[in-house]
């Protein structure tokens, strides 16, 4: 009998999980891809369209055509996953029996959690670039804007790409200089973050060059309502914010589906699991990869692909009865775009902050520092993006576990970071 294996999303994670399956298994199982429409998203993408750097029809493409050849494409909503009964139940009412599943639905925007964001989006004062129509919405807004205060507010973590919102606020400092009016924006970064980052060295970094452009930085600020009539951000603990436009990041959370299936999520609505082998908790057949996951890695298309070997080997031993001996080291890496035709870049897992040096080793590109380098590595990115990552193809020279030559590691801290770093191995 033909082994099934059901992959609930068809974006990055579901996409590149499908494509390493189909190159590993071949036809010895029958793989399904569910997802309820057609139309993949490059995010990285919808970062540059507020400025006027990117089209949609350049960053979404079918989903069903990104799929190797033999990997099954279904079009629906899921309505609910009967774990006990090892099926996923879709909205179209078909039913989809497995003996593994693979949770890749990523994350959803949730901005009715936030009092009064719903209303401000509506009446147009407040803007988000984490979905397409906002992307656009937000260029358009950005191109009549002739001067006032811009807040980029992060309502609460976790979200995807948590350096996104640094990058708006790099790239509306470059854009409203270009056009020469940035004496008369005022840009204000609020987050709920004790820092601009959630990494002690590359907050301290990441701070000082929001400082040198001028953003201003607005810390553990926890976002109770976005007050659209009176143009404020308002805190849990009445704190405010005044904008005349904002650019908010809503809550995150998991799909829908997720809530409806007993014993599958958190209250969140994203999937416990093994930070290692990818398992779900929630039962031994339950995989999870990318950000539907609820681990301590970011929620960013690298992870994906870092963990997309791991679960691979790891599906494979659960198939053949074997214990699973693949472990995801939290690896992370992230170009950060910072204005001008610049970029930083980051690497790092569970147990090593992101540090100077270069990457993936001593001849490389420059961590943690300015570069046109690096920028010319984010762009060129989409391109490796749709060609390398999706099909499911290994970067020659780059595994998933996070490499550590070309790093400066603290003199003092090089033995406690190397002890982590192997815990974590």
């Amino acid at each position: 009998m033909v082994q099934r294996i059901v992959i609930l999303g068809g974006g990055t994670a579901g996409t590149l999980a499908a494509n390493r399956l189909r190159r590993e298994f071949g036809h010895e199982v029958k793989i399904t891809v569910v997802d309820r429409d057609d139309h993949h998203v490059y995010q990285p993408g919808l970062l540059f369209v507020p400025f006027a750097e990117g089209r949609l029809p350049r960053i979404v493409r079918s989903r069903a055509r990104q799929l190797r050849w033999g990997v099954g494409y279904h079009q629906s909503a899921v309505d609910h996953v009967d774990i006990d009964g090892r099926r996923v139940h879709l909205g179209d009412g078909t039913v989809l029996p497995y003996e593994v599943l693979v949770v890749a639905t990523g994350a959803a925007l949730l901005p009715g959690e936030t009092e009064g964001l719903p209303d401000a989006l509506a009446r147009g004062t407040a803007f988000t670039f984490y979905d397409p129509q906002g992307a656009v919405a937000l260029r358009d807004a950005l191109a009549r804007f002739g001067g006032g205060r811009i807040a980029i507010n992060v309502v609460d973590m976790p979200i995807k790409c948590p350096v996104a919102p640094l990058e708006f606020s790099f790239l509306a400092d470059s854009y409203f200089r270009g056009r020469g009016i940035r004496d008369r924006v005022e840009l204000t970064l609020v987050t709920p973050l004790d820092g601009a980052f959630t990494r002690a060295i590359a907050s301290r970094e990441l701070g000082g060059l929001l400082e040198d452009k001028g953003v201003r930085l607005v810390t553990d600020f926890s976002t109770g309502m976005v007050d659209a009539a009176g143009g404020r951000l308002v805190s849990f603990d009445d704190r405010t914010v005044g904008f005349d436009l904002a650019v908010v990041v809503p809550v995150h959370g998991g799909q829908a589906y997720v809530s409806a299936s007993p014993g599958l999520g958190d209250a969140l609505g994203f999937v416990p699991c093994d930070e290692r082998t990818l398992q779900a908790k929630a039962s031994p057949d339950v995989f999870v990869i990318g950000d539907a996951a609820d681990i301590r890695a970011s929620k960013a298309g690298s992870v994906a692909h870092f963990e997309g070997e791991v679960l691979v080997r790891n599906i494979r031993s659960f198939l053949a009865g074997q214990p699973l001996s693949a472990s995801f080291d939290g690896h992370t890496n992230c170009f950060i775009e910072s204005g001008s035709g610049k970029a930083l870049l980051i690497d790092y897992n569970y147990g090593t902050e992101p540090l100077t040096g270069r990457f993936p080793g001593p001849v490389g590109l420059p961590l943690l520092k300015q570069s046109r380098l690096n920028h010319l590595g984010k762009l060129g990115f989409q391109h490796l993006y749709w060609h390398v990552l999706l099909p499911g193809r290994d970067i020659p020279g780059l595994g998933a576990s996070m490499p550590r030559a070309g790093k400066r590691f603290p003199a003092a801290a090089s033995g406690t970071v190397l002890a982590a770093q192997r815990g974590d191995e």
